[in-house]
């Protein structure tokens, strides 16, 4: 099976960067600062980061890097890239709020090839490669099954910085309120992700999002089986801001509610 050595490198790393982040959730001694509106850093960011980076570029000299708090890039290169944020869920871990993550993917010629989310506080490894499946703490997953979207539970996040389209966010999360089970925004995209490869979630959508956010954990959906595209059902969801996942059935559901509550010309960036 390809890319286990990645894979290996990447659990290491991973591993690395949640002891820190526990040391510092431990001692609750960091500092916070703001990227922008709501977008917060601290420390345990900045250092969890470093020791992945010098973990993959000790390994992988040549690849490149594309990292929440440190990359300068903004773009996809066209060879073997390193999609990586350090906390996933940096407002929850600030808080003492426990769900928040360590996300790593690598990408080949604009294609994930391997994916891992670690969720920090319980100790939850999600894992995919290319071709290869996805698992969870060793474990082989696969998506939800229903395909009944009243019987669906559907995860979310809320948008923190970008309110310009807070009201049709709010009719989208009304009408589904009405028409499933219900909607869970736990605050980490990489982790909302994953309950829905596991088959905790249904599906999800979110706006507003980043590369290092999605990267892996879209693969690992993939890999267990789930569909994920933009809003408009094409490719365009890892800078697009724009995703949607689920299996086929609600997928649909939700690319169709989409539509309804924001409109074509709202879908796109």
């Amino acid at each position: 099976m390809r890319y286990q050595h990645e894979l290996s490198i990447a659990k290491k790393a991973a591993l690395s960067a949640a002891e820190i982040i526990r040391e510092f959730a431990t001692s609750e001694n960091f500092n916070i600062a703001l990227k922008g509106k709501n977008d917060l850093v601290t420390d345990a960011d900045l250092a969890s980061e470093k020791a992945i980076l010098s973990i993959i570029n000790e390994v992988f000299p040549d690849d490149e890097i594309l990292a929440e708090e440190t990359s300068s890039k903004r773009s996809l290169p066209d060879g073997r890239v390193w999609i990586i944020d350090p906390i996933d869920g940096t407002t929850n871990f600030a808080h003492g709020f426990p769900v928040y993550c360590v996300s790593i993917a690598l990408w080949d010629k604009h294609t994930p090839k391997v994916g891992l989310v670690l969720e920090v506080a319980n100790s939850e490894l999600f894992y995919a490669t290319e071709e290869g499946g996805a698992f969870r703490n060793e474990q082989p997953i696969t998506v939800s099954q229903n395909q009944d979207p009243s019987q669906s539970l559907i995860g979310t996040g809320f948008p923190y910085n970008n309110l310009d389209l807070v009201d049709n966010y709010l009719k989208l999360f009304r009408m589904l309120m009405d028409e499933t089970h219900g909607v869970r925004r736990p605050g980490s995209a990489a982790w909302d992700l994953c309950n829905m490869a596991c088959g905790r979630f249904e599906g999800f959508y979110e706006y507003g999002l980043s590369p290092w956010d999605v990267a892996a954990g879209a693969l690992i959906i993939r890999e267990a089986g789930g569909i994920v595209t933009d809003w408009n059902g094409g490719n365009n969801w890892l800078f697009g801001q724009r995703i949607v996942a689920g299996n086929a059935a609600i997928h649909s559901f939700l690319k169709e509610k989409i539509a309804l509550s924001f409109g074509k010309e709202q879908r796109s960036v």
